[in-house]
């Protein structure tokens, strides 16, 4: 271990071989016979939840990047994910916030609806994301597993590699299309859609409701 850190400097790649697999991680052996480790973390961008072994074979030959070398602890800390693009950063170069794209739906849950996308990276739309007129849970139904969709970028995460996505965005919010059409002292027509102890709700338009307090229905 002595002269390691001059041997082995943190963020170069060096070439090595598996040299064993356990549940945590995978150990690879370097020049001069000392072994570093990849830790289940760093071994693959997205797939986070697989044994190393599903990975990596014993005998491998990889290329790893050195993230810390503490020669008294006797420990070399390495990366295999680090020697590709991070994909994250990738998609967020090729596809920036405001940009639409395809997916497929790979899972609808209770919270929203997770899209597969490039680079084997999923997106998220919740569910108040998916339509301007319908309720959560009725606009969810419409849509099923396996189902090509298009999508916009809402925002991207690199710090927790999470991409928010919408569908509703893809269109103008149509309240905002029909509130642009009135100002403030103009003379509409509506239809009476409810009415309660406190007013009376009314229909603008197919986009906008208002509601009339009782005490504004009449001198």
């Amino acid at each position: 271990w002595k002269g390691a850190e001059e041997r082995f400097v943190v963020g170069q790649r060096y070439k090595g071989k598996v040299s064993n697999i356990t549940d945590y991680g995978a150990f690879v052996e370097l020049e001069g016979s000392l072994e570093g480790l990849i830790y289940v973390t760093e071994l693959s961008w997205t797939k986070k939840n697989l044994h190393p072994n599903k990975i990596l074979n014993l005998g491998d030959e990889v290329e790893v990047v050195v993230l810390e070398v503490e020669p008294t602890k006797r420990r070399i800390s390495l990366g295999l994910k680090q020697c590709t693009a991070n994909p994250w950063e990738t998609f967020m170069a090729k596809y920036p916030d405001g940009s639409v794209v395809e997916g497929t739906i790979k899972n609808i849950t209770e919270f929203g609806i997770f899209v597969g996308l490039d680079e084997e990276l999923d997106g998220m739309v919740h569910l108040n994301d998916i339509s301007w007129d319908k309720s959560p849970e009725a606009a969810a139904a419409e849509l099923s597993k396996g189902q090509t969709i298009k999508v916009k970028v809402l925002g991207i995460d690199l710090e927790k590699e999470r991409i928010t996505l919408g569908i509703k965005q893809i269109e103008n919010d149509p309240f905002k299309e029909s509130l642009s059409k009135y100002k403030k002292g103009d003379v509409v027509t509506c239809s009476v859609s409810k009415i309660d102890d406190k007013g009376i709700e009314v229909k603008v338009d197919d986009a906008m409701s208002g509601y009339i307090k009782k005490g504004d229905l009449s001198r």
